[in-house]
């Protein structure tokens, strides 16, 4: 993007959680940003203060001149602003009634409302950041685990920004080299020829698929790893769920089928972020509400990344335990034999025999061995992962779609090559993949991508 700035209307929003708590602040961006603060400030003139100051004073309404609340205002003038526009952040008293009586006040005299992540867009627009840089800020508000918020301040650094900028880089050179050759074949000097070309294809194809490699825990991180509790009635699945969560989110009775409906919690576990889904017992029944929880039941299954299968190990194994088993034949999966405090029918070694998976013996009523299926998760999350300690790496679904766009992109330009298609033909599918790349940091990115992306956000954001 250029560094040329935007002419925008003022906005404001209020850009913290709505509810009691110390301090409440409403921000404001755009041209009369300070404009608008200082008809409503009383204080210093805010229109001759220095940038980058804070400064105490009240909200006063214009329009009956009573002070609303007694505030620090924290004045920022462009270009040196994360809009790059004027930014006015009011601190305020915490609470609903306040906050919202300054926002009002605000937007009545010249402020516009925010829309969703407009603060951010007006931060991409404006040359500050990149798409990549943007995603990563709302990746930083909802990072759940340490590893995930270091993932995202490494993205909001640029880091990918780079990778892609360097991989469109070595396209463009090749790209104004064939058209030297092409427009003037006389001039052969660089000798730029097919085999050049699919060269630099394979070479940015690797490293395409350096960046794909990560995506597994990249979007693992950023949306968690969908793992659902799966087992027959009352064999714990609800007990582990709370251990997990440390709370009582699920209902816990000696009783089948407590559980009627999915129930979704988000866990951090050794660093791996989890949204675990407690499911109703998968079994035979005629109660029509248990009905409708089993069939939710078998739906998570099918989405999950991870399955947790529960097996009661003070029973034998069931017709109904085989069932379960095949039915997660296809999934990571980590066997839980629980109630071993009840005595043990089931073996360890007769389990993973039958299941081909970890295997932990467990009471989850008695907390024993509990932090062996925790390290057990983490194996299985970080060992298969290549480079499961890098910073840079694809988050979203977005930019996976967009680098294997690139990816068949750039083996559509080597197999033309490799069957004698002129280079003039070959290199629309190498200009596409230049433009595809470029998607993934906004540089070629339709608007309404951009609005579809930025609408995500949240206010004040």
């Amino acid at each position: 993007m250029g560094q040329t700035l935007t002419e925008f209307d003022t906005i404001a929003a209020i850009s913290t959680p709505i509810g009691e708590g110390g301090i409440s602040i409403v921000r404001m961006s755009g041209e009369d940003a300070v404009k608008i603060a200082n008809v409503v400030f009383k204080g210093k003139n805010l229109l001759k203060v220095p940038s980058h100051t804070i400064h105490y004073g009240h909200i006063v309404d214009p329009e009956d001149a009573q002070i609303v609340d007694e505030v620090m205002v924290s004045v920022m003038l462009a270009p040196k602003t994360f809009t790059r526009e004027n930014i006015v952040e009011i601190n305020c008293h915490g609470g609903i009634v306040v906050t919202n009586r300054i926002l009002q006040i605000l937007l009545k005299n010249g402020a516009r409302m925010a829309e969703p992540g407009e603060f951010t867009k007006r931060a991409f627009v404006n040359g500050r950041i990149d798409l990549t840089q943007a995603e990563s800020v709302m990746d930083i508000v909802r990072a759940k685990t340490d590893r995930a918020r270091q993932v995202a301040e490494a993205q909001l650094e640029g880091g990918l920004l780079e990778k892609v900028q360097a991989m469109r880089q070595d396209i463009l050179d090749t790209l104004a080299n064939v058209e030297v050759n092409i427009d003037y074949p006389e001039y052969d000097a660089d000798k730029v020829t097919g085999e050049q070309m699919i060269k630099v294809a394979e070479a940015v194809g690797d490293q395409i698929d350096d960046l794909l490699s990560t995506a597994a825990e990249g979007t693992a991180l950023r949306n968690g790893l969908a793992t659902a509790i799966i087992g027959q009635p009352n064999v714990g699945k609800s007990s582990l769920l709370n251990y997990l969560t440390q709370s009582d989110t699920a209902i816990v009775t000696d009783v089948a089928g407590t559980t009627r409906d999915t129930l979704e919690e988000f866990v951090a576990v050794k660093g791996v972020p989890l949204k675990l889904i407690d499911t109703a017992g998968i079994r035979q029944t005629d109660n029509k509400v248990e009905k409708i929880g089993v069939e939710r039941s078998k739906k998570a299954l099918n989405k999950a990344d991870l399955v947790l299968l529960l097996l009661d190990a003070s029973k034998e194994l069931s017709a109904a335990d085989t069932a379960l088993i095949e039915a997660t034949a296809d999934k990571k999966r980590i066997v839980l034999l629980n109630k071993i405090d009840l005595g043990q029918k089931i073996s360890v070694a007769e389990a993973k025999k039958l299941t081909n998976s970890t295997v932990i013996a467990a009471s989850i009523l008695r907390k024993e061995n509990l932090d062996e299926l925790k390290e057990a998760i983490k194996t299985l999350f970080f060992n298969g992962i290549e480079n499961s300690n890098e910073q840079i790496m694809v988050t979203n679904q977005r930019q996976v779609g967009l680098l294997e766009k690139a990816k068949r992109q750039l083996q559509d330009v080597v197999q033309a090559l490799r069957a004698g298609v002129p280079i003039d033909l070959a290199q629309i599918d190498f200009n596409g993949a230049w433009d595809t790349l470029g998607e993934i940091t906004g540089e070629s990115s339709p608007d309404e991508l951009i609005n579809q992306l930025f609408s995500q956000f949240c206010l004040g954001k």
